[in-house]
């Protein structure tokens, strides 16, 4: 009789019993086509979804890898519905190929009725132009990213092989004279160009953007780079130009403040998203070179806006960079359809233990409110509680004691709301960054922040993307944005890389007990117990104590 640490039921979910000897290489395995939706303390419940199961496949594994996981580590027999509904989920991927035939778009399948029934679908048909023979139709050339869309979404996804422009020729070598890729990045970099585009999946401080670098020197190629902001923009012309051949007057900023258009661009998403009169003004950039590799950082931020002009560049070839697929507006089959599958994802903790990220400590602090502040909580309204539980005053008394408590270390205080931010630097003597610091200022303060001069520095959600702050040690995360994974992942993140100082990184969630923050900082945790971290559960009456 099995005796491992899953229970797989017939609705398609999934149970690990966390304390079981085999948890972590069951969770390790089961993560490749499972997502976590649930992590109490002995039970965490995983979710067997199509994009899962399809995400899976385009990145090499098939069925029978998937059903054998189940199989290897179930505690009793798979129900047979599962095992059947995974080989016929799995085995819509691939059944439409898109391809090129001559100066053509074409969509094939040598399955008749599956063809039949989509060249029928209302929002399928407009897309195509006629019927080529008994398996092909033909595909209006603006319509791939579109097509792509619609089949996910009627759950026939279609492989694309119709190909890439190779864009202007630039050449672009790797400078590893003190330095090389390291063996995961190196196999990230050839699962991508294996598969032509798609998303390679790892953790903060793992090193996406030599990712970037090594495909940009794979693609010897005219590259557009989009990221978060402007300090990211930044940190990525000074990472190249310190990891690549490439020069100064061959990498171009087109952000709010320069708009520079040169062999590498690197451009902001809100620059792209700009507006005037109605029209997005900064469309050109799109098409002002004959771009052949674009790269997405931050691929789980990409707004809405850029969805829809990426419809339009599928000839172009797409590199996703993200620490996590979650998007909390549940828009992950567009990033699957229009950026493209995962091609590489590599765990946190398996990445950890090569040593190329730092181990850490994950705690909840919970904070009892005074009786005064829960009549008030009690008596709001539900839109209010949120701000109430997560603004709480009595959270201040503990950030203080922490940040004693972990003195000469670089600590990271980190708040949603603005007046709470304020209210922590006033306390603290520290230096405060929001959305509204120039960023010359906020790139003085995280340089400060870098060569120790400044110790602790309380900031918004900007810091949560793509700002490299590899000394911090300590992160005390006071509020955050409700129940969002993606923001526990990044801010997480900004402690993992690894430390010239040798101490291990720290990660506190301060919680108001028995409010909705306590509720939304579960959901905010799921991600982190996917990855194999787990919290203590700390009392902050005790802490003060101590």
């Amino acid at each position: 009789m099995p005796s491992g640490p899953l229970i797989v039921q017939s609705d398609r979910s999934v149970l690990l019993e966390v304390a079981h000897p085999a948890a972590e290489d069951a969770r390790h395995d089961l993560a490749v086509f499972a997502e976590l939706e649930r992590a109490p303390e002995h039970m965490h419940s995983y979710r067997i979804t199509r994009l899962g199961l399809w995400n899976a496949r385009a990145a090499g594994h098939d069925a029978e890898d998937m059903i054998g996981t189940l199989e290897r580590y179930a505690k009793f027999p798979i129900p047979q519905s599962v095992a059947i509904d995974i080989r016929e989920t799995v085995g819509r991927y691939g059944r439409l190929v898109i391809e090129r035939d001559g100066d053509d778009l074409v969509l094939r399948s040598t399955d008749a009725a599956v063809l039949t029934e989509i060249s029928r679908a209302k929002r399928i048909s407009p897309l195509l132009t006629g019927q080529r023979s008994s398996d092909s139709y033909t595909v209006a050339p603006w319509a791939r990213g579109q097509l792509k869309q619609e089949l996910v979404k009627l759950g026939w996804p279609a492989e694309d092989l119709a190909g890439f422009t190779p864009g202007t020729p630039h050449k672009i070598s790797l400078d590893t004279a003190d330095w090389n890729l390291r063996p995961y990045q190196d196999h990230a970099v050839d699962n991508f160009f294996t598969g032509g585009s798609g998303v390679v999946v790892l953790p903060c401080g793992a090193g996406k953007t030599l990712v970037g670098a090594g495909a940009m020197a794979r693609a010897g190629t005219t590259t557009l780079i989009l990221v978060t902001n402007t300090v990211s923009a930044r940190q990525w012309r000074s990472e190249l130009l310190r990891r690549t051949t490439l020069t100064e007057d061959e990498i171009g900023e087109y952000s709010g403040a320069v708009k520079e258009v040169k062999p590498v661009t690197i451009a902001t998403y809100q620059i792209l998203t700009a507006k005037r009169k109605g029209e997005y003004a900064h469309l050109g950039l799109l098409d002002a070179m004959d771009w052949g590799l674009i790269i997405y950082d931050e691929v789980h931020l990409l707004p809405a806006p850029v969805f829809k002009l990426t419809a339009e560049l599928q000839a172009r070839r797409r590199l996703g960079l993200t620490a996590t697929l979650v998007r909390e507006d549940g828009r992950e089959g567009d990033v699957f359809s229009l950026i493209g599958p995962k091609r590489f994802d590599a765990p946190w903790k398996e990445i950890e233990a090569q040593g190329f990220i730092s181990p850490a400590s994950c705690y909840e602090v919970r904070v009892d409110l005074p009786q005064q502040e829960r009549l008030e909580y009690a008596a709001s309204a539900d839109d209010e509680r949120y701000r109430l539980a997560a603004t709480a005053p009595a959270k201040l008394r503990v950030v203080r004691q922490l940040v004693d408590k972990h003195a000469g270390e670089r600590i990271l205080v980190i708040g949603q709301y603005l007046d709470q931010i304020e209210q922590l630097a006033d306390a603290l003597g520290a230096p405060s960054l929001t959305g509204s610091t120039p960023v010359d200022e906020r790139e003085r303060l995280y340089q400060a922040f870098r060569d120790g001069s400044i110790t602790v520095l309380v900031v918004s959600k900007v810091a949560n993307f793509s700002v490299d702050l590899p000394e911090a040690t300590v992160a005390i995360q006071v509020s955050g944005s409700f129940g969002s994974r993606q923001e526990e992942a990044q801010r997480l993140g900004r402690l993992l890389r690894p430390k010239e100082s040798g101490l291990p990184a720290n990660f506190y969630t301060l919680v108001a007990r028995d409010t909705v923050d306590q509720d939304f900082a579960q959901n905010r945790q799921r991600f982190l117990a996917e990855q194999g971290y787990s919290y203590e559960i700390l009392d902050a009456d005790a802490l003060l104590v101590a």
